[in-house]
């Protein structure tokens, strides 16, 4: 009886990846952007699945490039040394002393957490911010909120000399300021950015929620431009989802062919996406 079960297990697992070929000739070469938000990064064994995820994507050809953030791993440093934060319209004000903070655990703990977990893996991934290589240049986003950035500049040839080494970039959300400052960047920001620069086929923003709802709460699996202006201007879009979608509509204008929004908790979340008929979330294409 155990032998059976093996068996059927087998024959499912290869008709999986038969069923997967035409996804797989789909994405060869292609350039996937997958932003892992510091909520969807989960538990040791959430960061091992990703990884795993994430080195197929590579051995199958693709380009992968994981862009990260860290919100709540910044919250908690800030805590344990006792730096108390302002706030302006609901949004932090990042001082010197904040930013050199947010440097030290997107850059450090947190962005040598996925590139070690990759390399366990059987990957090879670098870890980066977009301050190397002048990756992102950024301006300031608003005096009142210190130093906080947003990309006015792409520079992202050191990421294709990377995939030409089968190099998978990993990307803390810093930029660099025309003035030798060092600023912070919105994670999902950062990976639009960097997805655009890079005409990505794919931007990927893994999150805590299964994708974008309408007014009954069903998530819809695939969503035109206008249809995401529609949403926010009818407030059927709110809250955390605006900035996400905003994110997604500023992606597809700067070249990349579609985005996807989609609970990044859910096992094999990424794959679910890229090789199944289904996918996963909410496709958000060009109108």
């Amino acid at each position: 009886m155990k032998t059976r079960d093996m068996n059927r297990d087998w024959i499912a697992t290869a008709a999986t990846l038969n069923a997967a070929l035409p996804y797989l000739q789909r994405y060869d070469d292609a350039i996937v952007v997958i932003k892992l938000g510091g909520h969807a990064m989960g538990s040791d064994e959430g960061m091992e699945s990703f990884a795993r995820d994430v080195v197929l994507l590579r051995q199958v050809g693709v380009n992968p490039v994981v862009v990260h953030g860290g919100g709540p791993m910044i919250n908690a440093m800030l805590d344990k040394l006792g730096i108390q934060s302002d706030f302006v319209n609901g949004k932090r004000v990042t001082d010197a002393a904040t930013v050199e903070v947010v440097e030290m655990v997107l850059s450090g703990v947190v962005n040598k957490r996925i590139v070690q977990a990759i390399n366990r893996q059987g990957g090879k991934a670098v870890g980066l911010s977009g301050k190397d290589a002048n990756l992102m240049v950024c301006d300031q986003t608003d005096p009142d909120l210190g130093f906080v950035g947003t990309p006015a500049e792409m520079n992202p040839d050191l990421l294709r000399n990377l995939f030409a080494h089968d190099i998978i970039p990993v990307i803390a959300p810093l930029g660099a300021g025309r003035n030798g400052e060092t600023f912070n960047i919105n994670g999902d920001t950062a990976a639009g950015a960097i997805a655009g620069a890079l005409k990505a086929d794919r931007l990927l923003l893994l999150t805590d929620v299964s994708g974008v709802k309408n007014g009954a709460g069903e998530v819809l699996t695939e969503l035109k431009a206008a249809q995401i202006r529609e949403m926010v201007a009818d407030g059927t879009i709110a809250g955390g989802m605006i900035p996400k979608t905003e994110t997604a509509l500023d992606a597809l204008e700067k070249g990349v062919r579609a985005v996807v929004i989609l609970d990044g908790r859910a096992p094999n979340a990424v794959l679910l996406e890229l090789y199944t008929e289904h996918g996963a979330g909410s496709l958000i294409r060009r109108d």
